[in-house]
């Protein structure tokens, strides 16, 4: 035994408890514990029976993560499987008391045992394919064993956990405790302490036939290719499982493990662990301290009741924080609730949340025509339009009826959060959250950063993300902060490429094929071409005279094409909002084209992908140098969560340097000399790719130089 696993006893029963915080991981020192705790169990004669459970809030939440980056980097590899059959052939029966979760390595674990309890409340699942890999301890082997063949296939493939009560009802779980699970497990144990212990792994009665296991593997082929497109391990997953019918369970285990290593030093999976460990960095502000005092955020408001406005009014009565809802009339208002009690009713109607649930969130949004109730409230979320002389005149009407000590936050997308703020007497008080659309879905939260926003309202805000359940992002203040302004040479050379001889339907397809969750073209009708086309005339200003600007997105704006919401944009739509090429933008391009002098070419499905996706890298570091991000994984953490960049690649500055930056930058060095000044390389891309370095490289030299701080 060691310290973080611990023994003592109840009766003839043993208590081996895993105490390893904050989630129990399965780290070195873990396994060796309750190995050592096996075996004193099995040596000692007045011993009848054992039960593992986990201290604190959960059993076993999965695998020590950065054992995997260990183990890809040459370390030993770490196998849980002689442990496991350890415990399944102990003479003592060995009862795992789940309560919080088993996940991954823990169900692994839990499933070794011979009998399982969990509280109601607990979940277990195989979540691995999550970080691009599969279960690697006889996960895929022994869950076909206790749940059947379509039910792990189902778990493996996906990752999706399940409930303690489906668990039993699958024959998982072996009894619900409801209160004391450890009490409850010990009088469980002394109820089979004199019965047969028997192995999960010599079990078969769920097996199925050929002819049944045929059909279910083949259906989940299907769908992994159709819904997690373009990843290796769902598919390794469902190869694993289906070893498990066919082969002897030694057998399986050696052709899991084959497959687990194959996904391990696959680039899918060193890039999700890249994400995983991304979505946790990005709370970390180095100039922030942990103990900086939050503001309680018990009561909010929401100025405009639009798309924007409604969503974000919804993630707040989500999170169970009441919610004011003001508009300039009543016909406005009521639009804005009408849609809010609709995306409640659809997501009740897909079985997302109960209409208890959402009955619950209605009643605490208050709908109000003026600002008298704003003084009791502890932030307010701007969400009218997006033109700054509008929002400088709220934020001047909320710094006279808001409480001192009210956080003042701006939903814009772009402008700058400090001309905001200068509406005010406080700018301390004031902050951008740029959340994304739709708000009540997406998990992405921009916060950015003013000039004087107090570090008690920025770190107030990163924690309320939490609480919303987005993921946070600090940002600078420039124009389009970081999404945005990356966004904009992305959707800038997907317009150029359609110019020069491609249309929307090819370049949207490369996007997708790469990996993205939509193609730019299709993004833009989505979120309403109207959108771009009214930031680009409030910056129009800006623009250097004589660079090459795209036309052809202007120009279907004046024709009133402003995307789905007018049934025609880049692509014409049905009732049903369903796109198809239109032959007459194809042809208006032509024209402009030609009228604009810009010669017509045959373009790659590698050239479209290599123009918009380094466009997106080139522009990132030109962030990330200014200090307007404070780490590349920031960057990808935003991409992926807020603009459906593949989560498989990890974020653009990831897979920029997987293809490795000498050639990203050589690429974009080509692109400079065919294209013009608008593809200068960033200067942080040229000094690290000519030094051998990465953007990883600059996020370490960044995380040992502390007192480097983000740009406002």
């Amino acid at each position: 035994m060691n310290n973080l696993v611990k023994i003592t006893k109840d009766n003839d029963v043993v208590i081996i408890t895993i105490d390893n915080p904050p989630v129990n991981a399965l780290s070195p020192g873990v396994p060796e514990g309750i190995g050592a705790a096996i075996d004193e169990i099995n040596h000692d004669p007045t011993v009848k029976a054992a039960v593992v459970i986990g201290a604190g809030r959960t059993f076993v939440a999965g695998a020590d993560i950065k054992e995997f980056g260990k183990m890809t980097s040459g370390g030993p590899r770490r196998s849980l499987l002689p442990l496991l059959l350890k415990i399944e052939d102990s003479a003592k029966p060995v009862v795992m008391a789940i309560h919080g979760q088993a996940f991954g390595g823990g169900l692994e674990l839990a499933m070794a045992g011979h009998y399982r309890v969990a509280s109601p409340s607990a979940q277990v699942g195989q979540p691995e394919v999550k970080l691009g890999i599969i279960p690697g301890a006889g996960g895929t082997q022994r869950l076909p064993r206790l749940v059947g063949v379509a039910k792990a296939v189902e778990m493996c493939a996906e990752g999706k956990p399940i409930s303690a009560r489906d668990a039993a009802a699958l024959g998982l779980i072996d009894r619900l405790i409801d209160g004391d699970l450890l009490a409850g497990a010990v009088t469980f144990a002394c109820e089979i302490a004199a019965k047969p212990a028997p192995k999960t792994r010599e079990r078969a009665d769920k097996q199925g036939t050929a002819a049944e296991n045929a059909v279910i593997f083949s259906a989940a082929r299907d769908t992994a290719r159709k819904k997690q497109r373009g990843l290796i391990a769902p598919l390794a997953a469902i190869d694993a499982v289906e070893a498990s019918t066919k082969l002897p369970f030694d057998q399986g285990c050696e052709a899991e493990a084959k497959l687990f290593t194959e996904c391990l030093f696959s680039d899918q999976s060193k890039a999700l662990i890249h994400v995983f460990f991304g979505e946790r960095k990005v709370a970390k502000i180095p100039d922030i301290p942990k103990e900086t005092p939050v503001l309680p955020i018990n009561r909010v408001a929401v100025v405009g009741s639009g798309t924007m406005g409604g969503g974000i009014a919804m993630v707040f009565a989500n999170a169970s924080i009441p919610v004011l809802l003001k508009e300039v009339d009543e016909a406005a208002l009521e639009q804005g609730l009408g849609k809010i009690k609709k995306n409640y009713a659809t997501s009740v109607q897909r079985g997302r949340i109960t209409q208890t649930f959402a009955d619950e969130c209605l009643h605490i949004i208050t709908p109000v025509l003026s600002y008298d109730a704003f003084s009791d409230v502890d932030m307010v979320v701007e969400a009218v339009f997006e033109g700054m002389a509008l929002k400088k005149a709220v934020f001047g009407d909320l710094d006279r009826v808001c409480r001192k000590g009210a956080i003042l936050a701006s939903n814009t997308s772009t402008l700058d959060i400090d001309e905001i703020a200068s509406a005010t007497s406080r700018p301390e008080s004031v902050i951008g959250t740029h959340f994304f659309s739709p708000a009540n879905v997406m998990r992405l939260l921009e916060i950015v950063r003013g000039t004087k926003s107090s570090k008690e309202v920025i770190a107030t805000c990163m924690q309320l993300s939490k609480k919303l359940g987005k993921i946070g992002v600090l940002v600078g203040n420039c124009r389009g902060f970081v999404g945005n302004r990356m966004f904009g040479p992305y959707r800038r050379e997907a317009q150029f490429l359609i110019e020069e001889g491609s249309d929307a339907q090819s370049v949207d397809q490369a996007l997708v094929d790469f990996g993205n969750a939509m193609g730019p073209m299709a993004t833009g009708d989505l979120a309403g071409l109207d959108v771009g086309w009214r930031i680009r005339k409030e910056y129009r200003h800006l623009e250097k005279p004589g660079i090459r600007q795209p036309f052809a997105e202007d120009r279907l704006c004046e024709m009133g094409r402003y995307g789905q919401k007018t049934l025609r944009g880049w692509y014409l739509y049905d009732e049903n909002r369903r796109p198809t090429p239109d032959p007459e933008v194809i042809a208006l391009v032509r024209q402009w084209s030609a009228e604009a002098g810009i010669p017509q070419r045959q373009i790659s499905s590698a050239e479209i992908v290599d123009r918009c996706i380094y466009a997106l890298v080139n522009e990132g570091a030109r962030i990330l140098e200014e200090g307007y991000a404070l780490r590349a994984v920031d960057i990808d953490i935003i991409y992926i969560n807020g603009y459906g960049f593949p989560a498989h690649r990890g974020g653009p500055m990831w897979y920029a340097d997987t293809m490795g930056l000498q050639k990203v930058y050589e690429r974009i060095c080509d692109f400079h000399r065919q294209h013009g000044e608008l593809w200068a390389p960033a200067p942080l891309l040229k000094r690290l790719a000519q030094s051998g370095k990465t953007f990883a490289d600059f996020d370490k030299e960044s995380q040992a130089a502390p007192e480097i701080a983000l740009r406002a």
